[in-house]
């Protein structure tokens, strides 16, 4: 009997945890939203929510696989290189007089491409994802440093309107990324596929077993990731006009994953929503939004930025999450 009702306690605790850390980010955004705009003129403004959500566009496009692929029990440290990679070769194409079209496609070819060796590195055969990302995040930098030493600049017009243009007031990049976590909202919600990734990532043996094939989601998650970073540099190019080889996309993976745990994603797998995740990169955004226009020096910004992350972490441990590692850093069950 006792047995019982500790465990009925122990139940009772556990969930009210997980619904404080759930609430806790709700709570956190009320408060900074107020705090900005108790102490700025401009911070609730139309006109400075655009900008908030335009410098926000690559990050949703970015997030949204990211998201799902950790939730899947896999993670990917080198989106921003992927991100920059993909910016500096469709920018170079232009370059050289293809049009903008067949530059940005190839730019998204780009990108896929390196999902598709990740894919292979850590699901097929095995290897740390934190490890082969980490890896990829040096040398892809490098690859774009070696396509274009200079900053790439002088693109067609008709490029760089996509990043100015406006649709009833939104900018065109922004109804993209919206389409994006739709998107991704729609497969983890009401397909089967979102079960599957989910079943992937709280249990790979089990979710096996019950013919799930757990291989098949990695890789796609991985080549989906790959492709929407390489996405997110061509429009990256798109909206700053250029492409300095060293520093497009650079820092975004730790931007993608604070927004990932900070909106409830499990680093382990096996948990997490869209609306979560989306309320983390606009927490992200509007904090270093703030900051900007308090005239906060930017590296305190970056501090900021790595403090949510480590409280991203302490939500997590509030939630309740399973102990473990990355998939990819205990081996694929289906892996060979």
């Amino acid at each position: 009997m006792s047995e019982l009702l500790m465990g009925r306690v122990s139940l009772q605790t556990r969930g009210l945890r997980r619904m404080l850390a759930a609430n806790a980010l709700v709570v956190a955004f009320v408060a900074l939203v107020v705090f900005f705009a108790l102490n700025s003129d401009v911070f609730l403004t139309v006109d400075n929510f655009r900008t908030v959500l335009l410098q926000s566009a690559v990050t949703l496009v970015v997030v949204t696989p990211f998201a799902l692929l950790l939730m899947s029990g896999y993670v990917d440290l080198a989106v921003g290189s992927t991100v920059g990679l993909s910016a500096v070769i469709s920018g170079w194409c232009m370059t050289q007089g293809l049009p903008w079209t067949l530059a940005a496609l190839i730019g998204v070819l780009a990108g896929l491409a390196v999902g598709c060796v990740h894919g292979w590195l850590i699901v097929k055969r095995g290897l740390s994802a934190i490890i082969v990302t980490l890896g990829s995040l040096a040398a892809l930098r490098g690859l774009a440093e070696i396509v274009a030493p200079d900053p790439l600049y002088g693109f067609p017009t008709s490029f760089l309107d996509i990043g100015t243009t406006t649709v009833l007031g939104i900018p065109v990049l922004v109804l993209v990324a919206l389409v994006v976590v739709g998107v991704g909202a729609a497969i983890l919600n009401w397909t089967a596929i979102g079960k599957h990734i989910l079943a992937t990532g709280g249990n790979p043996e089990a979710a096996s077993v019950s013919g799930v094939n757990v291989t098949r989601v990695g890789v796609a998650l991985f080549l989906v990731t790959g492709a929407a970073s390489g996405l997110a540099g061509v429009m990256l190019a798109a909206r700053v006009g250029s492409t300095p080889a060293a520093t497009t996309g650079d820092g975004l993976e730790m931007a993608v994953l604070t927004a990932a745990l900070l909106g409830g994603v499990a680093f382990t797998g096996g948990r997490g929503t869209m609306r979560g995740v989306l309320l983390g990169v606009l927490f992200l955004a509007l904090l270093q939004n703030g900051l900007t226009i308090l005239n906060v020096q930017p590296q305190w910004s970056l501090a900021a930025q790595g403090l949510v992350l480590v409280l991203a972490a302490v939500a997590e441990k509030l939630a309740g999450s399973q102990h473990g590692r990355v998939r990819g850093d205990r081996g694929d069950p289906k892996a060979g």
